[in-house]
């Protein structure tokens, strides 16, 4: 099998190609053939050596990335009853691996995907889908009438998140350049400003409950002015979250980091309002797995919208 892999951590010649062949799965695992992996800020952090997870793994490479897959079961664990061979599934795992044409995962890890979602839907979805509902409602605890803003709109998150908050009855302000404001209304955020102009950005001060803060450093700082007296922020982050921190102490405002973590019954949630037809999942562009370094130079622009994804059955340049 094809493995795009971490050799060391740096630039982006360290992604590296190469062929592996998997054991059969473990009693509670599942093999998967690999429709479709995803990239995530998180992969592109990591490849630079910094974050929990180069910590994670610092002594495991060469490490394959991709926390996010959709694939078909080939084969199943003795101790797997709920997913079957030829069974299409997605999740998040936690341990990486989906920069791959095949690949290993925990059964409690993957859910079927609903038959009327694509397959880069199904491995758009988990990661950024669960950090978008964590943050904004186990963390940030929206409620309905509030107002919340959500910068980096228009990113993998971002763009899930407006649309989660809005369902959910809060007024909606995003933060975008000015070419996604059309894409941002369409999703239903109730005001989109660009980021770029201070005024209008100094317009929202003191309007906002909540700041789901996908940026960090400067905008994150900037966003506490934002905030309504006692106004709360979710700056995911987690790196920049001790500066923010130290100067929201000081205006009576709260400000925490979060992690995602695996959540069954929240990813069962999020496929079923794709099923409905209630979100939608954005994929500007699918990469064959060759050209994973190009994904990650694209997100490290800071400009893409939606989310990206490898395509592990294109694997020439």
């Amino acid at each position: 099998m094809a493995q795009l892999q971490l050799t060391r951590f740096g630039g982006v010649d360290v992604l590296q190609l190469s062929e592996q062949a998997l054991s059969a799965p473990a009693a509670e695992q599942v093999l998967l053939d690999v429709l479709f992996a995803s990239v995530n800020p998180i992969d592109v952090k990591t490849r630079a050596g910094l974050g929990w997870a180069a910590q994670k793994y610092q002594d495991r490479l060469p490490w394959t990335p991709g926390f996010d897959v959709c694939g078909v079961v080939k084969a199943v664990g003795a101790d797997v009853t709920a997913l079957t061979v030829g069974q299409r599934v997605c999740g998040m795992t936690f341990d990486g691996g989906a920069y791959a044409s095949t690949m290993l995962a925990p059964a409690v890890e993957l859910l079927p995907v609903p038959k009327n979602m694509t397959h880069a839907q199904a491995a758009a979805l988990p990661l950024a889908g669960l950090t978008a509902w964590q943050g904004l409602f186990e963390h940030g605890q929206l409620q309905a009438g509030e107002t919340v803003l959500i910068s980096a709109a228009a990113g993998g998150v971002g763009h899930i998140g407006v649309q989660l908050a809005k369902q959910a009855g809060a007024t909606v302000i995003a933060t975008a350049s000015e070419t996604h404001h059309d894409f941002l209304r369409q999703l239903g955020a109730d005001q989109v400003v660009d980021y770029h102009d201070p005024a209008a950005m100094a317009a929202l001060t003191g309007q906002v409950d909540l700041v789901f803060d996908l940026v960090g450093f400067e905008s994150g700082l900037q966003a506490l002015s934002l905030l309504k007296e006692g106004g709360r922020q979710i700056t995911v982050p987690t790196v920049a979250v001790p500066a923010i921190k130290a100067v929201a102490d000081t205006q009576g405002k709260t400000v925490s980091g979060m992690l995602v973590h695996p959540d069954r019954d929240g990813l069962a949630a999020l496929l079923a309002l794709c099923a409905d037809g209630k979100l939608q999942i954005h994929v500007s562009k699918i990469y064959p797995l060759t050209e994973g370094a190009k994904a990650h130079l694209a997100i490290e622009s800071g400009h893409t919208r939606g989310k990206l994804l490898l395509d592990p059955s294109q694997q020439e340049m």
